[in-house]
């Protein structure tokens, strides 16, 4: 369920759910956050607002928490998140072709989100896998020594 499709006070319940088991100092607002985007998809600009009251912070620091993490979103994102690994090790391995072939095969950018909202697709620097690049990251599941051909096959795994 999204925060798109609960009601505003049922969103609250939530929230209010979630900082009440997690906590609601400075030190819990990035499990807190995860955990909202775990519920919700993303962090809409009410929730901010519902946990800056719920935790005496400024929605300007939940806010620049939110963004400065790429596990976080403010923005929604697809069912299914696909992050492909543009480091170094990576790119000298392949990455390049495999890459192409990812952006094609989701027909989007890195940021962009497709229309049905199935995919998101995004690039991180680093997913600490080095030596089994070109690295793509779905959802939570890891495809190392990845090569443009199994790019579609991989991709099906998620029909």
């Amino acid at each position: 369920m999204t925060s798109e499709t609960m009601n505003e006070q049922e969103t609250s319940l939530v929230v209010q759910e979630i900082v009440k088991r997690i906590g609601s100092k400075r030190a819990d607002l990035i499990p807190v956050l995860q955990e909202v985007t775990n519920q919700f998809g993303f962090i809409s600009q009410p929730v901010i607002k519902e946990l800056s009251a719920l935790m005496s912070l400024p929605t300007k620091e939940i806010n620049s928490v939110a963004t400065f993490y790429r596990m976080l979103s403010t923005q929604p994102r697809g069912r299914h998140v696909v992050q492909f690994c543009e480091s170094a090790p990576c790119h000298v391995v392949g990455g390049r072709e495999v890459f192409s072939s990812l952006k094609q095969a989701l027909a989007l950018e890195p940021g962009q989100t497709s229309p049905d909202n199935k995919w998101t697709l995004l690039t991180t620097s680093c997913l600490g896998v080095c030596g089994v690049g070109p690295v793509i990251l779905i959802d939570t599941d890891t495809y190392g020594n990845v090569t443009p051909e199994q790019v579609k096959e991989i991709l099906s795994r998620y029909e």
